[in-house]
């Protein structure tokens, strides 16, 4: 292997360390493994819609509330808005710090719901159907949709 080669399988091999996406993480929720799932975004955004499962944690407390509201031990995933927003890349950088590990849900909180994952709002459920722009169209009665990537 060239060094150039070397330096391509360390870069992904770190990106797959530190990120993770929708539908991985349901995956994980799913077959019950342990993890914090947090929402960065401010309370207007969570009560505006959320994963299933999340835990709500403002990016501006991680700071001052993290270590009383997340066990250390656990590992963490964290997601914001959308790819266009960076709240949980500052957010998981912060709690890198403060000794957690974690990774970054790419594409937040619009992929989790354009991929129809499980989401509520302060009134119930909100999941939408696939977008077939992020991932394969449902066979009647299939279930569960996953990219299989």
């Amino acid at each position: 292997m060239t060094p150039a080669q070397q330096t391509a399988v360390d870069h992904f091999a770190a990106k797959l360390r530190f990120e993770t996406d929708p539908s991985d993480v349901q995956a994980a929720l799913d077959a019950g493994e342990a993890l914090s799932f947090v929402d960065v975004r401010n309370e207007v955004a969570w009560r505006q819609g959320r994963a299933v499962g999340a835990i709500h944690l403002p990016r501006q407390d991680v700071a001052a509330r993290a270590v009383d509201v997340l066990p250390r031990e656990v590992p963490v995933v964290v997601y914001c808005w959308s790819p266009g927003c960076n709240g949980s890349t500052k957010a998981a950088l912060e709690l890198s710090r403060l000794g957690f590990e974690v990774r970054e849900m790419i594409g937040g909180f619009e992929y989790w719901a354009r991929e129809g994952l499980p989401a509520v709002d302060d009134s119930g459920d909100i999941t939408r159907p696939v977008d077939e722009l992020t991932g394969p169209r449902a066979m009647a009665g299939a279930g569960a949709i996953s990219c299989d990537c």
